[in-house]
């Protein structure tokens, strides 16, 4: 007799959960933002994007690296450029609006039913670059 079971859909499942789960990032991008730890410690720069999955971020001028990059077509032309690599979200803090320091950032809702980001210490709103 022939029994149906679901190993197959729980085995993926599992897998599935592992690829889509996503880590909760503070920044957005657009963001200005200042890094906090490492190399280029104190400098500021926008984000420009976030990676959901890993958690991390590219922020304009930050962890600059060395690129070999091969010709793709005839005219291009083949060597070596800089670009922003990813780094961790961790690294680096939101700039307060109103003052234009690092700040942390809680989140409200506003009488109209929407989430805002909020500076912990001047309580001013810190509005999304879209």
């Amino acid at each position: 007799m022939y029994c149906k079971t679901d190993r197959g859909q729980r085995l993926g499942a599992a897998r599935h959960a592992l690829k889509a789960s996503r880590e909760a990032i503070h920044v957005t991008k657009g963001d200005t933002v200042r890094v906090m730890r490492g190399d280029d410690k104190g400098k500021e720069g926008k984000v420009l994007q976030v990676y959901p999955k890993t958690g991390r971020i590219k922020v304009e001028g930050i962890n600059i690296v060395k690129k070999h990059r091969k010709a793709r077509t005839a005219e291009e032309q083949s060597g070596i450029i800089e670009m922003a690599a990813p780094f961790h979200a961790s690294n680096v803090m939101l700039l307060d609006s109103k003052t234009g320091r690092p700040t942390r950032v809680k989140t409200r809702i506003d009488q109209d039913g929407t989430k805002e980001r909020v500076g912990v210490k001047s309580g001013q709103v810190i509005p999304r670059s879209r």
